[in-house]
């Protein structure tokens, strides 16, 4: 009887002891650590994404999210009147890549997936592909009161509570502009990069639509952080 004793308290301490290891590490990689506040400073890690879809209904702790990480946003207040309600709106800042034209209003979520798409895969790419870096975002907006495609009886677009960005180029610091619609299919270099961001994207918001997806997006990318929790699109 004594030996399966010993046995089963060797394997309680083995445990204990992966458990103790384990919160450790999590401890030390809060990338990884699903229960660890998010902070952008952070590199991307397991849990990232899964942190960022918490934040898409939780406009409170987005904004904590963007104080905790040193990211600078102005806040407005909410727009309850007409059928698109805004109960969260921000000014979108994106660090010292500019937005044109003029910086938009958005959800924060919004703001969070342009953060981290900027960090972990828009610049590493720019660098990578193109030799340099990006230093504006050309887009065609964020907020309007729309259905899906302005279809009648369609579901409300993300872009009715501007939830979402559309992207459609790219100015880089020497001076070249890479154009959604000009350089999909170009093939090396600038199509290389356009498909990088593309899919690196994927990782920072719930929707990513692009080219390939349909003739609608021929000409930019529709970035959204639609609040479904577990659901994503990234074509």
């Amino acid at each position: 009887m004594k030996p399966r004793v010993d046995r089963i308290a060797l394997i309680a301490l083995l445990v204990l002891a992966v458990f103790v290891a384990g919160r450790a590490w999590l401890h030390q990689h809060p990338e990884h650590n699903p229960w660890a506040p998010l902070d952008l400073n952070d590199p991307p890690g397991w849990a990232t994404a899964r942190k960022v879809v918490r934040l898409r209904n939780d406009a409170d702790e987005c904004r904590a999210t963007l104080r905790r990480s040193g990211v600078e946003f102005t806040a407005l207040p909410p727009l309850e009147a007409g059928e698109c309600p805004r109960p969260d709106r921000i000014v979108l800042a994106t660090e010292a890549v500019a937005l044109r034209p003029a910086r938009p209003e958005a959800t924060c979520a919004v703001e969070v997936g342009l953060v981290l798409w900027l960090r972990n895969g828009v610049q590493p790419a720019a660098r990578e592909f193109l030799k340099s870096e990006v230093v504006a975002i050309e887009h065609f907006g964020t907020h309007s009161c729309r259905r899906i495609y302005g279809r009648e009886g369609a579901p409300w677009s993300e872009h009715a509570s501007g939830n979402a960005i559309d992207v459609a180029g790219f100015l880089l610091a020497d001076g070249r502009r890479i154009s959604i619609r000009n350089d999909w299919a170009v093939g090396r270099n600038r199509g290389t990069f356009l498909h990088a961001v593309h899919d690196a994207a994927c990782g920072a918001f719930g929707t990513v639509l692009g080219p390939d997806y349909n003739a609608a997006h021929a000409d930019h990318f529709h970035l959204d952080q639609a609040g479904r929790l577990g659901w994503s699109l990234c074509r």
